[in-house]
């Protein structure tokens, strides 16, 4: 089974070539590298799906809330922060 997970995009490096296109996402405090080259409209503080460090969609908060809920209920996320984790409503 593939999974991936929302991160919170929190800088994007200057554009040479859009093949190359890369960021820093946020999951739960923990930053990770991500190539960004399949979404050309995302921006700072967007939340995009990342599968093995690649960005393959982006999703809104809402949605990233309730990825973010069913990971802890299956209890993949203690090892995350809180810190740039969407607000639980």
């Amino acid at each position: 089974m593939c999974l991936a997970i929302p991160g919170k995009i929190i800088s994007i490096e200057p554009i040479v070539d859009p093949a190359f296109k890369k960021g820093k996402v946020s999951f739960g405090g923990i930053q990770k590298d991500v190539n960004l080259c399949m979404l050309s409209d995302v921006e700072i503080g967007d939340y995009v799906l990342v599968h093995v460090g690649v960005a393959i969609g982006k999703v809104d908060e809402e949605e990233a809330n309730k990825v973010f809920s069913y990971l802890k209920a299956m209890g993949e996320v203690e090892e995350l922060g809180t810190d740039d984790l969407p607000a639980q409503n």
